[in-house]
């Protein structure tokens, strides 16, 4: 099943085109710089009936040496199956464009940029008929961007950083960093890369941690993020303010028992009796008040 970091991680090139000549710098790989990019079909299925699909394909057109296809994978782990299937996607993609085909593999743990990034040779042992080289981008070469200054610079790379850096002990200072970032940037920048960080980071304990930075301001953010916090709150809101309601009743009711069976009150034990919110305790005094002749049976071994 497809997870939300792993989207992320190739999807922030569809939303920012012009990330990978960034990203190709901080790998310090001397690539043509782009002129044009263009998101292409990820689709790489033939007529027979296999089916075969890049995360994200682009089109990137360069001043001088011409055009060439950016294909960008998302690993999540070693998965054994890509040694076959990455040398099929640029082999179908060269003949299918024929056009130099780059793959990108972006990561989020060591152990699997480390696995990677090792050549995937095709042939025999004493003569490989193709060798591939893929370019990977994860936690050993991504910078840890915690200067404002720097991640303004360039918000989408400051994202994409955030993300394969989501397990990092400093992650809570990247995110304070890119969210900081954020506050002076428009509605239609800031709102992708609200959720991308958020699908980025999935079920790890960071995402908790942004969460918690997105919902500091939310008159900033009006991302679908902002306003999944905001569904929350209300309903945790609705849920607090009925329980604290129906409590009050509880309350007023057990003091009109005792009141009506002329059961003694100290103000303390009527400040102990308003000020509970336990909805169960309550109930089980107001039980024992039909039948108690003292405060203190009502409220005994409590």
């Amino acid at each position: 099943m497809v997870s939300s970091p792993h989207e992320a991680m190739h999807r922030i090139f569809q939303e920012y085109p012009g990330l990978f000549s960034r990203v190709s710098e901080v790998l310090d790989v001397d690539l043509p710089t782009p002129t044009f990019t263009e998101v292409l079909s990820t689709d790489l299925t033939e007529a027979r009936p296999v089916e075969r699909r890049v995360d994200t394909l682009l089109r990137v057109e360069t001043e001088h040496d011409g055009p060439f296809l950016l294909a960008v994978e998302a690993q999540g782990k070693k998965d054994p199956a890509k040694t076959t299937g990455w040398p099929y996607y640029v082999g179908y993609l060269n003949n299918r464009y024929a056009l130099p085909v780059l793959l990108l593999v972006v990561c989020q743990d060591h152990a699997t940029a480390a696995w990677a990034s090792r050549p995937i040779t095709v042939g025999l042992r004493g003569w490989q008929t193709l060798t591939l080289n893929p370019l990977v981008a994860g936690p050993h070469n991504m910078p840890v961007i915690t200067d404002v200054a720097e991640a303004r610079k360039d918000l989408a790379l400051a994202t994409l950083a955030a993300i394969t850096h989501a397990d990092d002990p400093d992650v809570g200072a990247i995110l304070k960093t890119l969210s900081a970032a954020l506050r002076d940037a428009p509605a239609d920048i800031t709102n992708p890369i609200v959720e991308l960080t958020a699908q980025g980071l999935g079920t790890r304990p960071a995402a908790t941690q942004w969460r918690n930075l997105v919902a500091v301001d939310l008159s900033f953010y009006t991302s679908p993020l902002s306003e999944e916090i905001r569904d929350e709150g209300r309903a945790e809101g609705r849920d607090e303010g009925r329980a604290e309601g129906q409590a009050v009743e509880r309350a007023q009711a057990l003091l009109r028992v005792l009141e009506a069976r002329q059961i003694p009150l100290t103000d303390e034990t009527r400040a102990t009796i308003t000020t509970c919110h336990d909805l169960e305790l309550l109930r089980h005094w107001f039980d024992r008040a039909l039948t108690a002749t003292t405060p203190e049976e009502i409220l005994a071994g409590e």
